[in-house]
């Protein structure tokens, strides 16, 4: 199973040539490595970018209509787009998505051959309150709910374990709670690759795979350098 590292632009970068300056860097910096390397700008920078994986920051779960301002699985796919992470907590946050839309995302996106990545993850709040196994369970659950199914590919999903209170924070998983939190999703999943997201950086990127066991990372800001997302990259190695 290789691994899988994702770098999520979120709304970065403002302009078309930074961010084909930073798609080059990494594209030169990560030439050969065994990983499954994924960029995933926003989307009108799809179409501009060669040469790597790509993937999208959000779907929506219709084919086409009066859908304004929505991108459908089946575009991405017709654009060449691999991958695209669904349940990421800012849109659950800032767009009020609720484990339910994100279990048509997933179903929509699966059905039509898009490879998915599904963030799961406690605020500070339920972890304080010792309810991060039943939030992480629950939203398991209802994500997938029905997608166990002859019709999806479930090789085709991966899980991105991203605590909320870790994303863009500084503040970090230890690798011991990683390695417990990722344990216990797999007893739920099964066979697939879970991933840990969370305030990455190059110093403790690699402790993520090799010690917590993580089958890759979903990156935010520090993708968005491409020094040291190569570095990230070459840590899984």
């Amino acid at each position: 199973m290789r691994n899988l590292i994702v770098a999520n632009w979120k709304m970065n970068p403002s302009s078309q040539k930074e961010a084909e300056e930073i798609f080059n860097g990494i594209k030169s910096g990560a030439e050969g490595v065994s990983s499954e390397v994924v960029i995933c700008p926003p989307a009108l920078y799809l179409p501009l970018l060669k040469g790597m994986l790509l993937g999208a920051q959000n779907v929506f779960w219709e084919e086409k209509g009066a859908f304004t301002g929505e991108i459908s699985a089946e575009m991405l796919k017709d654009l060449g787009v691999e991958y695209v992470i669904i349940g990421h907590s800012e849109r659950r946050k800032y767009f009020g998505e609720t484990d339910e839309i994100v279990n048509k995302k997933i179903k929509k996106a699966l059905e039509v051959g898009l490879k998915v990545i599904f963030c799961i993850g406690e605020t500070a709040e339920e972890r304080n309150a010792g309810k991060k196994s039943e939030v992480l369970e629950r939203q398991i659950a209802a994500g997938l709910a029905e997608i166990r199914n002859p019709k999806f590919e479930i090789r085709n999903l991966a899980i991105a374990y991203e605590p909320v209170w870790a994303i863009g924070t500084g503040n970090n998983c230890s690798v011991e709670e990683t390695k417990e939190s990722l344990e216990f999703i797999r007893k739920i999943v099964g066979d697939c690759r879970v991933l840990y997201g969370g305030s990455v950086k190059s110093e403790n990127s690699g402790d993520y795979i090799k010690i917590a066991g993580a089958n890759g990372l979903l990156v935010g800001g520090a993708s968005l350098n491409a020094e040291e997302f190569v570095k990230i990259i070459k840590s899984a190695e």
